[in-house]
């Protein structure tokens, strides 16, 4: 079993795949190294023989994780690295390495899926998108705050918008303006996020005309999924690019 990971900015998103069976054998979303090693350890006849993993924390975060599941494990770990060119994708940062792991494998995924140009609408923390042409040309992209970001400076820089998790859920079961604070803010933020999408819609059409896919990944995908109903859904797209960089075979 291969245990995949992708640690983001505020989560550890994770998946232990079976090769033989090609599924996930378990998969999960968890806030610290500790509760990644906990969740593992929880997981009925459980046996990893190798580790892969993209990562867009500071080096030392990182190989504090790695370190921890080595000595948990004894796994060998693969580290996803950036790169000028792979399967076809050619990073079109100035710099390359300033590119973000996680949008790289997320760009080489939809590019090996679209099979031509595309666009990648990624939304975590921040909302990303990025443009693919079909001879695999990375014409660059956007990054503006997701939905976790919008939602945190509106409460830390307000003093009255305070509500739980649960409220904000059952505001986004339509998008009428809101009468309450939630309801307002929870809307309005998500009204933001699909305006983004429709603007890299309408440039991706002046690139390529209609002949282009568009993916949708991440984990507030779904607050976005009805302003673009033409695109593929796909959760785990950078896992679909991290087996791409760190094969294991």
């Amino acid at each position: 079993m291969i245990l995949e990971l992708d640690c983001g900015n505020s989560f550890i998103k994770w998946r232990v795949f079976d090769p033989v069976k090609a599924v996930a054998f378990a998969e999960g979303i968890v806030g610290s190294d500790v509760a990644l090693i906990d969740s593992l350890i929880a997981l009925p006849d459980l046996l990893l023989t190798r580790c892969r993993l993209v990562s867009v924390r500071a080096a030392e975060e990182t190989s504090k994780l790695v370190d921890a599941l080595v000595h948990a494990f004894g796994v060998t770990v693969s580290c996803a690295t950036s790169a000028t060119q792979m399967a076809g994708v050619r990073n079109g940062y100035k710099d390359f390495e300033r590119l973000g792991l996680d949008r790289w494998l997320a760009m080489l995924g939809g590019f090996k899926l679209a099979s031509g140009a595309c666009l990648v609408l990624d939304f975590g923390t921040a909302a990303t998108a990025d443009f693919i042409a079909a001879d695999g040309e990375h014409l660059g992209g956007f990054i503006c705050p997701g939905m976790p970001l919008m939602r945190n400076q509106l409460r830390t820089h307000t003093r009255k918008i305070r509500y739980n998790d649960e409220a904000a859920e059952q505001a986004l079961e339509r998008l009428s303006p809101g009468r309450t604070t939630v309801e307002a803010v929870e809307r309005g933020c998500t009204l933001m996020l699909r305006g983004f999408v429709l603007t890299q819609l309408e440039l991706a059409r002046s690139y390529w005309g209609e002949d282009f896919t568009v993916f949708l990944t991440g984990g507030d995908a779904d607050l976005v999924s009805a302003a673009v109903p033409q695109a593929e859904l796909v959760p785990d797209l950078v896992f679909i690019g991290l087996a791409m960089a760190c094969p294991l075979s």
